[in-house]
């Protein structure tokens, strides 16, 4: 996993360096009579994924501030929506699983002037995953494990207006290990893909 983790570091600051230079614009620096553009924004997304061998329906949301149009710094998180069921799991019952994932997004944007062009999201954090009875009389859950997560991904963003984007993304979740009964990391880990709807000033 570490190596896979170095490997999609050097390729992503490898894009923020090339969205920089892209077309040969000046780059601008807090240094000098330049200005630095500010912007930033809001997004939801709704991705799908397998968790655990079991389709699952990813709901987040994601936003920051947008430094020259071309980096974004922020937050993002996502939740498992659906109830994935396991049975005679623990002591012969059946269960849900639930979770969710979050923590700091680094976002290179290249060419974002175009109307359609690319971004490149990492989201670096952790998240929590635990087991429950669902039943109509009780809902008992069992004590939560926490995990790091890592999750490179890329984006195809459209400018529809001059406040709102429409992003279609596929990202891969790297995730450490659980110690949760019956699921390891390897039950997280896995790609997604969906769409985010993105309000703001870019």
């Amino acid at each position: 996993m570490k190596k896979t983790i170095l490997l999609f570091v050097f390729l992503f600051f490898g894009v923020i360096s090339f969205s920089q230079n892209e077309n040969g614009r000046q780059i601008q620096t807090l240094v000098g009579n330049q200005r630095i553009s500010s912007g930033g924004y809001g997004a939801v997304s709704f991705y799908y994924s397998k968790i655990s061998g079991e389709d699952v329906l990813l709901i987040g949301g994601k936003g920051g501030w947008i430094i020259n149009h071309k980096l974004c710094l922020g937050l993002a998180g996502y939740g498992f929506v659906n109830d994935l069921e396991f049975d005679d799991l623990i002591d012969g019952k059946s269960l849900n699983l639930s979770g969710g994932y979050g923590g700091l997004l680094i976002e290179p944007i290249i060419s974002p002037y175009d109307p359609i062009h690319v971004s490149v999201p990492l989201l670096i954090g952790a998240g929590g995953i635990t087991y429950f009875e669902n039943n109509w009389w009780k809902n008992k859950a069992y004590p939560s494990k926490a995990f790091f997560v890592f999750e490179p991904g890329v984006e195809l963003e459209l400018n529809i207006i001059r406040f709102m984007r429409i992003a279609l993304g596929v990202s891969y979740r790297l995730t450490s290990n659980i110690g949760i009964e019956n699921i390891d990391s390897k039950n997280l880990d896995g790609f997604s893909g969906g769409i985010t709807l993105k309000f703001g000033k870019f």
